[in-house]
This record gives C-alpha cells, sequence and structure tokens, in this order.
C-alpha cells in the first residue's frame, strides 16, 4: 500500500511540473504560446517629424521582435552625446555633415547608418515679407553650428542676398562673404530658437524639424527653398549609432522599416513634400 501511495505521489509531482512548465510558455485562457519577448531598442529623435515617423514605425518592428522606444530631445547635442555614451542605442534627428563636424568637435565615433527623408531649408518671412522690401542693415538669423549655418549662407546665395568666396560650398562661413550689397546684418543663434527669431528679425533661414514644429510649411510659407534634388543627397537625415552597431539585427531592422513602402506613404501623406523620403 505504500509503495502504491509512492508512486501516485510521484505521478502526480510529475503531471504537475509539467503543468508548471507549460504555464511559462502559454496563455492561461487561450492555452496559446505566448509571443516572443521583444528586444529594446531606444533612439533619440526630434519631435518633428523624426519621433513621429518613430512611433509610426512602433508595430513593424514589433513584427521583427523589437520593441521602439523613442526618446525626444530638442536640442541637437544631447541626441549625439546620449549615443555615444550608451545611453541611447541611436538617433533620428541629423544629416551627415552635422554628424561629421560633430565627431570632430567632440570627438566622438558615431556613424550613419542609413539615410531615411530630407528637409528642405527655407527663408522664411519675420518682420519683412519679401526680398524686394528688404532695408539696408536688415537682419537675417541663420543656425550657428556650422554645417547648417553654411547650408543656409548658401540658400541666402541662390536668394541673391549675398555672394560667397567661389568653391566654399558646404564650409561656407560669414567670413566668405564677398558680396554683401544690402549690407545684412546676419545673427547665428541655435536652430531651435529660429522660429522665434521672425517675431524681431527680418527674416530666418530655418531648419526643416524646426520649422514644422512652428507650424512652418516650406512649401507654402517660405520665401525660397533649397532644391531637393541638388541637396537630398547631401542634406538627408540619418539614423546615427556608434562605429560597428550599425550591423547590428536591431539597426538593421529599424533602417529597413524607415526604408520601407509604408514609412514613405506616411511621410508623404503626413509632411506633403515638407518632408521628402530618399532611397
Amino acid at each position: 500500500m505504500k509503495k502504491f501511495l509512492t508512486i501516485c505521489f510521484t505521478a502526480v509531482l510529475g503531471l504537475s511540473l509539467l503543468a508548471g512548465c507549460g504555464s511559462k510558455d502559454s496563455d492561461p485562457q487561450t492555452g496559446q504560446e505566448d509571443p516572443k519577448e521583444l528586444t529594446k531598442i531606444v533612439v533619440g529623435a526630434s519631435p518633428t517629424p523624426h519621433a513621429e515617423i518613430l512611433n509610426f514605425a512602433k508595430d513593424a518592428m514589433k513584427e521583427k521582435g523589437f520593441d521602439l522606444v523613442v526618446q525626444e530631445f530638442t536640442d541637437y547635442v544631447l541626441p549625439n552625446t546620449a549615443v555615444a555614451d550608451k545611453s541611447i542605442d541611436a538617433n533620428f534627428f541629423q544629416h551627415y555633415p552635422y554628424l561629421e563636424n560633430f565627431n570632430a568637435e567632440k570627438k566622438t565615433d558615431l556613424v550613419s547608418a542609413g539615410a531615411i527623408h530630407y528637409e528642405p531649408f527655407g527663408i522664411y518671412p519675420g518682420k519683412t515679407k519679401s526680398f524686394a522690401d528688404l532695408k539696408e542693415g536688415a537682419v537675417i538669423t541663420i543656425p550657428s553650428d556650422s554645417s547648417n549655418g553654411a547650408r543656409a549662407l548658401l540658400l541666402m546665395e541662390k536668394a541673391g542676398l549675398i555672394t560667397l568666396k567661389e568653391g566654399v560650398g558646404a564650409n561656407a562661413s560669414v567670413l566668405d562673404i564677398v558680396d554683401n550689397p544690402q549690407k545684412l546684418v546676419i545673427k547665428e543663434i541655435e536652430a531651435a530658437q529660429l522660429p522665434r527669431s521672425l517675431e524681431d528679425a527680418d527674416m530666418a533661414v530655418i531648419n526643416g524639424n524646426y520649422a514644422l514644429q512652428a507650424g512652418l510649411s516650406a512649401n507654402e510659407n517660405s520665401l525660397i527653398t533649397e532644391d531637393a534634388s541638388e541637396e537630398a543627397l547631401t542634406y538627408a537625415n540619418i539614423i546615427a549609432v556608434r562605429n560597428g552597431d550599425e550591423n547590428s539585427d536591431a539597426i538593421k531592422a529599424l533602417v529597413e522599416v524607415l526604408k520601407s513602402d509604408a514609412v514613405k506613404q506616411f511621410i508623404n501623406e503626413t509632411y506633403q513634400g515638407n518632408v521628402v523620403p530618399v532611397e
């Protein structure tokens, strides 16, 4: 009898262990296997349009096995330092010329994992509503960082406001202005403050993301914009990561999703030419 009870106890214990093992992988209500645990990837981004695009991509990333967490930044420095110090995995806010300058200045080693979209720069009217109405000594604000400052000066040259030294290109600075017939005062300020500067400045040359955040449209509100066919390859916004991480499964999945037809359609329909997907 004692032997029989021992056998029964052993059998019940075995069944209990099997049931316990099953509960780790199954939903107790449906009996179906739990979904595979997602791998978290944290990406820093400017609120508009970068964070919006990333939030749209979350479901597609989940299907690939990744939990995409978006951390918003409102400046152009902290997203890169956060990647460099491993606080976050990647960021999405900048073009490659800015990243190159940042690496040189801060001694970081960040690289591009892929180009996603392009945002046209524009010259927006402030106190003065047209180029024809600009008076001598009018104030025009531009980004203070070197790569976007050069981009702004090139657009001012395209508008016929100034002339730069021949060949300076993407390295242009205010010191390279050789002709300024209206003696325009070019004031360099932090890019995030450019939309606000329109209250006091005659005009401002504004980065695409900050223009969008301020409710401005390059197509509808600017006096002149860059030619996308000329500038898109140089100034495409990228996914930036630590050197070597561009080959990780998470980053490759992120770039693949952001380059997908679904995300391109979202960008085109949402931003109406103010943000342009790149191939």
